[in-house]
This record gives structure tokens, sequence and C-alpha cells, in this order.
């Protein structure tokens, strides 16, 4: 059994199984991504008739010499924006090393947001406005045309309880579950208010889910930067080291979240895909049109943790995108591993 806080956290939390979450909810990761990919695919969506707030797209490598040598130039490689933009940031949180590749661009955010999403809610159990036992309903979406509303319909569905809700928007990145507490928060600007509480700056959420996945696909992630709904990989790190160090959160609350990042059943293929045996990860994906990502902590058997995030766009396809973001966190492990090393060795002189 590994011995990292991560599984700490994942051991002590393991208590899942007797919360009161929908028969449905118990699919296993695969069968959640054939969802994503009929839901969400590879297409385009018809687009708006009125333009949405917008930036131009930005060539995403700077120049050659920015990157002389080392992990950043690897990482810069393997994020050439010649086939989609690819976002990449990573922070050693036992020495404050941080690299990125376009590490302070927006990219959709997709259900990586969710994270952000819990947060605020569990800030709130903190400040005893709620309690994990409290019930609240599923908001579930109902039909409408693409971009025929603001706010796409939903409708009230099962109660479930808070702890059960948390459990089913990370693990299983149930939109339903990520709405309902998204509602009972207050919607995104409340999420909002919390990042800029925490002082993140470089993260936003302007729709529930229900109304991002309906209106998804409006511009190529790959070409165009919509900073609606976004973050910069840099934000998203600082976040997570934030959180992982128990900044803005009680320990409990921290180890809700941190537990159910642990117990992710989506994205395989992604982030956790490369990691050696005895690397521990706890982690949440993201899938829209021509975009995918997985952030997280990751935890090497030193007790080391590093967090990472990795937003992908175009590259061919979704299995193209898992690919890279699985060899980009490979990358990000072994050169920090190695950077580790050297410092051990040069400080046992």
């Amino acid at each position: 059994m590994k011995t990292g806080l991560i599984s700490k956290l994942i051991t002590g939390l393991a208590f899942a199984g007797a919360l009161a979450v929908p028969a449905a909810a118990r699919a296993n990761g695969d069968a959640l991504e054939l969802d994503f990919d009929r839901v969400l695919g590879s297409q385009p969506r018809a687009p708006r008739d009125v333009p949405a707030p917008t930036q131009p797209f930005v060539p995403a490598m700077p120049a050659p010499n920015v990157y002389p040598g080392g992990l950043e130039a690897q990482l810069a490689g393997l994020a050439s924006a010649e086939r989609g933009r690819i976002g990449v940031a990573a922070l050693d949180l036992a020495t404050g090393r941080t690299v990125s590749v376009l590490g302070d661009q927006p990219f959709p955010m997709a259900s990586t947001s969710k994270i952000a999403v819990v947060a605020t809610f569990l800030d709130g159990v903190d400040q005893g406005r709620w309690k994990l036992t409290d019930r609240f309903p599923l908001m579930i979406p109902q039909g409408s045309r693409k971009f025929s509303s603001t706010v796409a319909p939903v409708r009230p569905g099962a109660m479930i309880s808070a702890h059960g809700l948390i459990e089913l928007a990370i693990t299983r990145s149930d939109n339903p579950a990520t709405d309902a507490l998204l509602a009972v928060v207050g919607g995104p600007q409340a999420v909002n208010r919390w990042l800029r509480k925490a002082g993140i700056s470089g993260m936003r959420m302007d729709r529930d889910i229900a109304t991002l996945v309906r209106d998804d696909g409006e511009h190529n992630p790959a070409t165009t930067i919509d900073q609606r709904d976004s973050a910069t990989p840099l934000a998203m790190v600082e976040l997570l080291g934030g959180l992982y160090q128990g900044q803005w959160l009680s320990p409990q609350s921290r180890n809700v979240l941190l537990g159910a990042m642990g117990r992710t059943v989506t994205g395989k293929r992604r982030l956790r895909a490369q990691l050696p045996a005895g690397a521990d990860i706890a982690h949440k994906t993201g899938t829209l049109f021509n975009t995918s990502s997985d952030v997280g902590i990751i935890q090497t058997p030193d007790g080391r943790a590093i967090a990472i995030a990795v937003y992908a766009t175009g590259q061919g396809g979704k299995p193209q995108r898992d690919a890279r973001i699985a060899t980009i966190a490979r990358v990000v492990y072994d050169g920090y591993q190695t950077e580790a090393s050297s410092v051990r060795r040069t400080a046992s002189r």
C-alpha cells in the first residue's frame, strides 16, 4: 500500500461508498470517458449569431532562445503549438521551483473548474454556512437550443448529501452534482469572489456547467482565446499548491477535497498514465470541444509534492491530447527528480 499523504487521505476518506449517490455514478472511468467523447466530441458546434468576448489568438511558442536548455526546453518542445495550443505549469512545493510554457495564457477550464467550485463550498462549511451532511438536489439539464438563453434550463433532481455531491463532482466529473453545489454557493460569481479572496488571478468562471456544455464548441480553443470560464496554467498551479498546503481551507475540508481528487476515475490516459510505480496523484480532468486537460498534485515516493496543470488543444484528437498530457507529466516528474537528486548530491559534498 502507498504511504504518501495523498494515499492516507484516500484511505481515511474511503467511506464514500456509503454515501447516497445514484447507481449511475458507479460507472468506471473508461465508460465515463466514452460518455465525454459522445457528448462533447470533436466536431465544431453551430456558431452563435453574436460574437462572444474573445481576444485574438497569440502564437503559442516564444522565441527559441527563451528556453536555452534543461527542463523548460524539453517542455517547450513537447508543447509546440504547431498542432494546437498547449499550456503547462508545474510547481515543486518543496523548493518553489516553477516551470511553465504558455503559463500565463488562458485556456478553457472545462471540468477542472470543479476544484474551485468545491473549494468555495467547503469554505462555506468552514464558516458554518452548510454541513457536509446537508442534502441538496442535483441540477438536471433540460433540452434547449444552443445559445437560446443566457443560462441553460435545469430542474431539481434527486436529493444528495453535500459530501456525496462533492464525490460525484470530483471523482466522476458529474455535471448535475457540480451545478447543485454551484447553486448552493451562489453561482459562478460566488466562485470568482472566493478566488479573489484567495488571491488567485488568471482564473474566472462565467457559466454553470449545464450552460457551458450546451454552448460548447462556439470557438476553437486551438486557435482562439475565449477568456470566459478560463484559467492560466500558472493560476491553476497556484490554486492547487495553496489547497495542498492548507492555505484557505480547514484541515478537514482540505482532506475532503484532496481525498476526492485522489479517487478520480477519469483521465486514466492523462497525467497518471506514464508516472512510475510509487508515485501518487490527486487530480481533476477536463474535456470540452477540441480541448483536454488534467491538473493535480503528484507525490513522489520520497514525499515531495508537485502541483501540475496541463491544458492541451488540437493535436489531432482526444487520444493525441491525452498522450501529450501523459508525456508532459512524465517529463516534469523526471525533471524535478533529476534536479532534486543533483541538489542532494551537491549538499552531501
